[in-house]
């Protein structure tokens, strides 16, 4: 085999090789999004809800308080697992941890789309009960937060390790290939921040190693200063930074009483 032969031999399979890895990338992209959760029974009244024929099942922790929080966890967290410490951190609080569609004891396959219909639904439907509700998003769960503070009246919001768009996440993390192409599920808060009234606070783990600092910081420079407050929570990563003894009483101060 002479050299030119050989390099489009290997252009071929090199080509092959890309186009092949982005069909995988494409077919799988929300196997690599969301990591449904096991259903864990907890001691916790459940409210469920109905849309499009699914049903979504939401915990209820601090029944009967007048100030309430919504929370939206990350992409494997389970809220059934952290519903006991929650209860404890917000005893003042009826705290409202949802179950994405396909996770703990909702039905069905998690999307962007089904994702904001479920969390709206839920606002709606809790709105009426408290005379303030503040919202807080972990990782992915903060393009879920931004999208209701977005579309909802919400007292304060809270985001913890957030990114500006999974998009810009994702293109990172895959150079080579176009993403914004390729996405379903583009969770774009960056878009949603004009449109964001609430007081905002923003907590960033020193050492994340998933979502970049930079993704972080392109979120934070759309909120206006006034807005915002920011905290890092040092020597901690993506996955263990609620292990720091500061942070639920970062959160505490924040939240106040409403």
């Amino acid at each position: 085999m002479n050299i030119r032969r050989m390099i489009k031999s290997i252009s071929i399979l090199l080509l092959v090789g890309y186009v092949g890895m982005g069909v995988f990338l494409y077919l799988y992209q929300r196997d690599f999004l969301y990591h449904p959760t096991a259903n864990i029974p907890t001691p916790y009244k459940t409210l469920t809800l109905h849309n499009n024929g699914e049903s979504i099942n939401v915990i209820v922790l601090n029944e009967g308080h007048e100030n309430a929080i919504l929370y939206f966890g990350g992409n494997a967290e389970s809220m059934a697992q952290s519903s006991d410490y929650i209860a404890g951190q917000f005893p003042n609080f009826t705290v409202y941890l949802m179950d994405y569609r396909g996770f703990g004891g909702s039905t069905g396959v998690p999307t962007e789309e089904s994702i904001y219909l479920d969390a709206l639904t839920l606002y709606d439907a809790i709105k009426p009960k408290h005379t303030l509700v503040s919202i807080g998003g972990r990782s992915l769960g903060t393009g879920v937060a931004t999208y209701v503070a977005a579309h909802r009246s919400v007292s304060k919001l809270a985001l913890i390790t957030p990114y500006d768009s999974i998009v810009n996440v994702a293109q990172e993390r895959y150079p080579l290939y176009p993403v914004s192409l390729l996405l379903k599920d583009r969770y774009d808060s960056l878009s949603r921040i004009k449109n964001i009234t609430a007081k905002t606070f923003i907590v960033m783990a020193q050492n994340d190693q998933v979502i970049p600092l930079e993704r972080t910081q392109k979120l934070i420079d759309a909120f206006s200063k006034e807005q915002l407050e920011i905290e890092i929570i040092k020597n901690k990563g993506h996955m263990d930074i609620s292990s720091d003894a500061s942070y639920y009483r970062l959160m505490q101060d924040f939240i106040g009483e409403g």
